[in-house]
């Protein structure tokens, strides 16, 4: 009798391999709940001050400046990045749901290119509108936002060569790292309110130069993917201990992802939205 069939059927729900892919779940259950609550922000942060013409409200929804009086192109470039990162939020949620795999093949065809399309655009506009336009608070802090930009152009890159040549496990892997690069942003916004909730605001300023202002860009997209790489790994590892290990810490990470973005829709973007 082999080792599977003397295990009691309702054991198999508690294995190391079911526990890692139940931490998985959490998380993507979490951000997606967050990646669709940061477009309804941007949504109702930016369209209604937009369609009444009160371009210069868009300085009351952050701390950046969005709107410039007399720069058209700037202005375009800012509001065409803002609106478009609401749509990859909803977009790069629904290429990552399996039932959209399997049951609308061609809706995720389409709209995987259409994601990586905006994704690049986005990367693109938003090294120019912190370099040349200076939509910044500090270099060092914009220097870790353009890094993430550059990840999201290799990392679509590899998930459309996998594509185009049907490796189909490849093309997922790089997708799921592509989703996390791609909202960096999204990321940023989620790490400082669970650091400033959780450490009382340690290292944190108004200006955004504090050690932690200046470490959070890095950090919102390195620790998602060392975190992403390891979950892979662990999928394919047949060592229960290394599976239970990086388990714990997605739960860890799903945990901190729901308070920062408690923090991030009680504080700024839920009295942002333009009711």
């Amino acid at each position: 009798m082999s080792d599977t069939a003397a295990v009691p059927p309702r054991l198999h729900r508690f294995t190391p391999q079911a526990l890692l892919g139940a931490s998985g779940v959490l998380w993507f259950s979490i951000a997606a709940a967050g990646q669709w609550l940061f477009a309804y922000y941007i949504i109702g942060a930016y369209v209604p001050r937009t369609a009444t013409g009160e371009f210069e409200r868009w300085n009351e929804t952050g701390l950046i400046d969005g709107y410039a009086q007399g720069d058209l192109i700037g202005n375009l470039g800012f509001i065409s990045h803002v609106l478009l990162a609401a749509f990859v939020s909803v977009s790069g949620v629904m290429q990552l749901l399996p039932i959209v795999r399997r049951r609308f093949p061609t809706f995720h065809r389409w709209n995987g290119r259409a994601y990586m399309s905006v994704a690049v655009f986005l990367a693109v506009g938003g090294i120019l509108l912190v370099w040349v336009r200076g939509t910044r608070m500090n270099d060092l802090a914009a220097l870790g936002t353009t890094i993430d930009g550059l990840l999201i152009l290799v990392t679509a890159g590899f998930t459309l060569r996998h594509a185009i040549a049907r490796r189909i496990d490849q093309h997922r892997r790089w997708a799921m790292r592509l989703f996390v690069v791609v909202n960096g942003v999204w990321f940023v916004r989620v790490g400082y309110m669970a650091w400033a909730i959780a450490s009382g605001g340690a290292g944190m300023s108004r200006s955004l130069n504090g050690p932690a202002d200046i470490l959070m860009p890095y950090a919102a997209f390195l620790v998602p993917l060392v975190l992403l790489e390891f979950y892979m790994r662990a999928r394919d590892s047949r060592s229960s201990g290394f599976k239970l290990a990086v388990t714990g810490a997605i739960a860890l990470g799903a945990g901190i992802t729901a308070l920062g973005l408690f923090g991030a829709w009680m504080m700024m973007w839920s009295p942002n939205i333009a009711y």
